[in-house]
């Protein structure tokens, strides 16, 4: 989403660019991306040539490629895509190649404020990170999972450490993986590991390790939990104290530990997405409290309503006194706010987005096959063939939308109080 910040609110609307002229212009086009602050509206495009470049608003990069895609703007506003030139692969920055070359690059990511960009890259059949076109040093044989600090200085991957012939399950449970992080693998070897995840100020890594057949653990710096449970999912960190929790399955039920040690004391079906308040004192989580029925928990406590299909991860309010969640039930979606759900429901909806008083929660929605901006639960916009997320303004009184309607991109900076009449 946008950083509400670095938008220009003055109100109006505006038309940047024509869809209908563009798709004249080029024998294909692929997925539309649009800035943060809504002045660019971009996809790969195929010329005649046979070449793909980027067309930004009615203008393209002046370098072309024989391949691209994954094309995507950072919360800066840095427009990246994964490029290949003579069978080889790299990150082109706003038209801009990077130097160094792969034979393949996947799996980009950015640091908090969008200015870091880094991805997965693979050379000499071997893997490793790059970082604003810098290479690790060190390279792998295998990996899986990456992840970046919020400041964008430091990577961790989960790597494969040593070579494993074909169904040589002996060696395999001896331990072949680990987690690499700035290209230094910690000392401890597993069975496997996953999701690794940096503490906010970047010092710390933690992820998920499997120690047996059937033993599953958290490790923080390869220093592992000495309790042992069934299944693990993703770790988080707490701000303040750099503790790590996550959802552990004790029998055949689950629940959040802390350092180890269950800090809920209610046991779920299933439990993930585990998620801090902005300020850091409560805790919500998506919950299956009975089988095939699920919800949001806040603090241990479970909404009352119930959802028959799924709930996605929740959102807190910038007060941190409210949660909302995108949830399915009956094939329909919604979004709830502290286990209430107002409106008919759609075919989809996106992450919720809370003004800053918590007030009121917008969405981005489609139903049949055109998309809609809803507010509270009523639709206050419709008929358009894109849209993207609505981005409030930090004092709560305006709201940016970007749009597609008759095949033109629109920038409308519009009052909240005239959505809400």
């Amino acid at each position: 989403m946008a950083q509400s910040a670095e938008v220009d609110f003055s109100p109006g609307k505006v038309q940047l660019a024509d869809l209908s002229a563009l798709k004249s212009r080029f024998a294909r086009i692929d997925e539309w991306v649009v800035s943060p602050d809504g002045r660019f509206i971009a996809a790969p495009v195929k010329t005649e040539d046979g070449k793909f470049t980027v067309c930004v608003n009615d203008q393209t990069w002046p370098e072309s490629f024989d391949l691209l895609w994954m094309l995507r703007y950072t919360p800066a506003g840095k427009l990246i895509a994964l490029v290949q030139a003579d069978l080889e692969w790299t990150i082109a920055v706003d038209g801009k190649p990077w130097e160094n070359t792969f034979e393949y690059v996947w799996n980009p990511r950015w640091s908090r404020d969008g200015l870091v960009v880094a991805a997965l890259c693979k050379k000499d059949n071997e893997y490793g990170v790059v970082i604003d076109d810098k290479p690790w040093e060190t390279r792998f044989l295998a990996a899986r999972d990456f992840a970046l600090s919020d400041d964008g200085k430091r990577a961790a991957l989960t790597v494969q450490v040593e070579p494993l012939g074909e169904a040589d399950v002996p060696a395999f449970f001896e331990g072949v993986w680990s987690v690499a992080v700035d290209g230094e693998v910690w000392d401890k070897k597993y069975v496997n590991a996953w999701s690794p995840v940096f503490s906010a100020d970047g010092s710390k890594v933690a992820a998920q390790i499997r120690t047996d057949i059937c033993d599953y653990s958290i490790s923080i710096g390869g220093t592992d939990w000495s309790e042992r449970f069934g299944c693990v999912w993703e770790p988080v960190f707490r701000g303040a104290n750099g503790t790590v929790i996550a959802p552990v399955r004790q029998g055949k039920n689950w629940t959040l530990a802390e350092d180890g040690r269950p800090i809920w004391q209610r046991e779920y079906c299933q439990l993930w997405y585990q998620t801090f308040s902005p300020d850091g004192f409560r805790l919500a989580a998506v919950v299956s409290p009975e089988f095939g029925r699920w919800t949001i928990a806040v603090d241990d406590d479970p909404w009352k309503r119930r959802f028959t299909d799924m709930a996605l991860a929740p959102t807190f309010s910038p007060d941190s006194k409210r949660v909302a969640a995108p949830v399915k039930s009956d094939g329909r979606w919604n979004i709830a706010v502290d286990g209430e759900v107002s409106g008919q429901g759609w075919d989809q909806i996106w992450e919720p987005v809370f003004t800053p008083d918590g007030a009121h929660v917008l969405a981005k929605a489609k139903q049949d096959k055109h998309y809609l901006f809803v507010i509270d639960g009523k639709p206050v916009r419709s008929g358009m063939s894109l849209c993207w997320d609505p981005v409030v303004s930090p004092d709560g009184r305006q709201v940016l939308l970007r749009y597609v309607q008759e095949e033109k991109y629109f920038r409308e900076v519009v009052a909240l109080g005239e959505l809400l009449r």
